[in-house]
């Protein structure tokens, strides 16, 4: 059996007198989906959000590809491959859908200072950027829309583009549903 890609061992957070995490202990081997499940005020938000940094736990231990990243910081641990999407997304609204994407993919890439260049014109990563929208499903009638003119279920696709382009080993999807309604598309 290999070893798991992520190791959560007796995670704990508490919120004054709230337990949102009780000794909460998962295995994820590559390839494999898990799903928590809940209702609202369960903890599964903080959970994931202990996993991917941006809460620190109070005990236990998170281990990623065999390494104990549990005080890395965020962008740190998505540099290692581990990605997320939120359950509220927050996007530039103000940008174009593409736009969006493309950010993401120069920030991949470790060299967002262009100085000489429109990185909202560069093919470079335009190309990339639409091959990721194609891939969470985004309409490409809807790529060059402003971000904050998209429909929830396409916002949440949208959301999805930017957590692959960080090419995720993991990628954790927190309330992928919530806000959608019948006619959304899913991410």
């Amino acid at each position: 059996m290999t070893a798991p890609l992520l190791l959560v061992e007796g995670l704990h957070k508490r919120f004054g007198g709230l337990r949102a995490t009780d000794d909460l202990s998962l295995a994820v081997r590559m390839g494999e989906l898990h799903a928590l499940i809940g209702p609202n005020g369960a903890g599964k938000s903080t959970a994931i959000s202990q996993i991917t940094g941006e809460i620190r736990p109070d005990a236990g231990r998170i281990l990623f590809a065999g390494r104990d990243i549990t005080r890395l910081p965020p962008a740190r641990r998505v540099r290692r491959g581990l990605s997320r999407t939120f359950q509220i997304v927050q996007l530039l609204d103000e940008a174009t859908t593409l736009e969006n994407v493309a950010l993401a993919v120069q920030a991949q890439q470790g060299h967002s200072f262009r100085f000489w260049r429109d990185a909202r014109r560069d093919e470079r990563l335009r190309q990339p950027a639409r091959l990721l929208l194609l891939q969470a499903g985004v309409e490409p009638a809807l790529w060059e829309r402003p971000a904050g003119d998209l429909s929830a279920g396409a916002r949440k696709q949208l959301e999805l583009a930017l957590a692959l382009a960080a090419a995720p080993r993991l990628l954790l999807l927190d309330e992928p549903m919530a806000g959608l309604g019948p006619s959304d598309p899913a991410p």
